[in-house]
């Protein structure tokens, strides 16, 4: 019988966070760890930060260009984040899901929410929790990437982030980060593996009982 595991549907894992609990830190360890999982590159019109590469981390473009593509419809989702837009182009991740290719999307709350609404049975919603408050201010202060300022906004938005965690399909902390990415692996292996998702499982099934013993 064949050992063949094809047709399957994509997984759109939608990881999101108040920024500073670790989300970027677990999805870039979860794409090294499978090569089958790529990278939603989102668009955004805040500036490039220190170490970042146009194109890898994100598609950096002003205001103008921004709005002429959500005047044409061209993205999954977007939203205003801290004063920034950030979306994510809809022609890639078309594509990937009618391929069968597996896609991550690193964003917020709003765009996670906008996905799941447009892709009911193809996301996957996970929400990464800080251990406190306190702690998210102390990494952000020492990733050093923001001004005083900005990291006072952040802290104090994310309560509000907070907020929308019970709108996802799973919640964990990151108080530990080998701990949290082994949570995550486990989500991602087990949404892999639903039933509807690997359409070459009837086929499969019929074979078995079908097979002369």
């Amino acid at each position: 019988m064949s050992n063949d595991r094809s047709p399957r549907r994509g997984v759109l894992l939608i990881v999101a966070s108040p920024s500073g609990a670790g989300k970027t830190s677990l999805c870039r360890r979860l794409m090294a760890d499978h090569a089958g999982l790529e990278l939603s590159i989102s668009m955004t019109t805040r500036g490039i930060r220190p170490g970042e590469v146009d194109g890898r981390d994100y598609h950096f473009v002003d205001r103008e260009a921004f709005q002429r593509l959500i005047d044409e419809d061209a993205f999954l989702e977007w939203a205003d984040v801290h004063g920034n837009l950030y979306g994510s182009p809809r022609a890639p991740i078309d594509r990937a899901l009618a391929e069968g290719r597996d896609v991550l999307f690193d964003i917020d709350w709003q765009g996670a929410r906008e996905v799941a609404r447009k892709c009911p049975e193809d996301a996957v919603r996970v929400f990464i929790l800080p251990p406190s408050l306190e702690e998210l201010k102390r990494r952000l202060v020492t990733r050093s990437q923001d001004s005083m300022d900005v990291i006072e906004r952040r802290v104090t938005n994310a309560k509000g982030e907070i907020e929308h965690a019970d709108e996802f399909d799973y919640v964990f902390v990151n108080d530990d980060f080998d701990r949290s990415y082994a949570e995550l692996a486990h989500i991602y292996h087990a949404e892999r593996s639903r039933r509807f998702r690997n359409l070459w499982v009837e086929a499969y099934r019929q074979a078995l009982l079908n097979e002369a013993v």
